[in-house]
């Protein structure tokens, strides 16, 4: 059986959720997760928990660079350096281990931000292991990865505790 494209966008609070509970599924039968967070220092609770499993294999980007748009010129170049190394990582990690699913958290926001090359990421996409149930999450998904996808969740704000000026809670955003 093929294996399908999932998307999680939107402006929504629980994309990576979504994600981080597909993985937990397929751990619990015992299959093999790939995770890879682009944009995020990897403190989060659920990776912290998820690292747990013998079934998961978190890959980490070790350099980390603060919010793109604070960065200046110079550390967009290193930065969108990183990403390509670490993109690199993640295809030689998929050919290497064979993981059931690959999270690739934040990749939308890499793709859209350029730090992922497009044309190697639709590549990716295109001819990914036939095999390979993939999950690409973040905001405002363009039709060209949507249209590759069989799944495509929006998550849409209603109402969010931030806007109130509620900062990101420990264990409930984080």
């Amino acid at each position: 059986m093929r294996a399908c494209i999932h998307i999680y966008t939107g402006d929504g609070k629980g994309k990576t959720s979504a994600a981080m509970g597909l993985a937990l599924r397929m751990a619990g039968h015992g299959k093999r997760v790939l995770l890879a967070q682009f944009l995020k220092d990897g403190s989060s609770g659920e990776l912290l928990a998820l690292e747990k499993l013998p079934e998961l294999h978190c890959l980490r980007l070790e350099e980390h660079f603060g919010f793109f748009w604070t960065l200046d010129d110079a550390e967009k170049e290193k930065e969108r350096a990183a990403v390509q190394r670490y993109f690199a990582e993640i295809l030689e990690a998929v050919e290497r281990e064979k993981p059931a699913l690959l999270i690739l958290d934040e990749s939308i926001a890499a793709y859209r931000l350029g730090l992922i090359p497009r044309e190697r990421f639709l590549d990716f996409l295109d001819r990914k292991p036939e095999d390979l149930e993939l999950v690409l999450t973040g905001r405002d998904a363009p039709e060209e990865l949507k249209s590759r996808a069989d799944y495509v969740s929006e998550i849409v704000k209603r109402k969010h505790p931030f806007d109130k000026g509620i900062p990101a809670r420990e264990g409930v955003e984080f």
